[in-house]
C-alpha cells in the first residue's frame, strides 16, 4: 500500500528581506496518495512575511525537469541554480520568493516518490470516485 512521503530538505530563501546571503529555512517536501500527480513544498511560519505556514502544491513532473533544465510558466517555476542547489520561484500577486535547495535533497525525495509510484502509474493510484465527487461538490 502506498503511503505518504514526507522529506526535510535544507533550503536558503533569497530576497530583499532575508539579508545579503538569504536566509537559512528547513522545508518540507511531502507527496500525497490521494494525489499521485502532485508534489508539496511547505515552508514554516517563520520564512513567511505574514508568519503563517505556506505550502505550495505543484505537479511532480515540474520538479523533476527543473532539477535540467527551466520548467514552469505559472506561480511555480524551477530551475538548476548550479551544480549544488535548484532554483524555485514562487509568484503571488503580492510578490515573488525565491529558494534555492540542495539538489541532492530533492533528487532524494524524488527517488522515494518514483520507487513507490513509478513515471506513468500515477492514475493507478488515483481515487476517480473522489475525484468526481470533489468535482460535483465544486471542491
Amino acid at each position: 500500500m502506498l503511503t505518504d512521503i514526507d522529506h526535510i530538505v535544507r533550503a536558503r530563501l533569497r530576497g530583499p528581506r532575508s539579508g545579503p546571503g538569504g536566509r537559512e529555512i528547513t522545508a518540507t517536501l511531502c507527496y500525497r496518495r490521494d494525489d499521485p500527480l502532485a508534489a508539496r513544498i511547505t515552508f514554516p511560519a517563520e520564512a513567511s512575511l505574514d508568519g503563517a505556514e505556506v505550502t505550495w502544491v505543484f505537479a511532480r513532473g515540474l520538479l523533476t525537469t527543473g532539477l535540467y533544465e527551466p520548467a514552469g510558466e505559472g506561480d511555480v517555476r524551477i530551475r538548476p541554480g548550479g551544480p549544488e542547489h535548484t532554483a524555485i520561484e514562487f509568484r503571488t500577486d503580492e510578490g515573488t520568493a525565491l529558494v534555492e535547495v540542495r539538489t541532492s535533497g530533492l533528487r532524494g525525495f524524488l527517488a522515494r516518490v518514483y520507487e513507490a509510484v513509478p513515471p506513468g502509474q500515477e492514475l493507478r493510484h488515483l481515487d476517480m470516485d473522489a475525484v468526481v465527487a470533489a468535482l460535483l461538490d465544486g471542491e
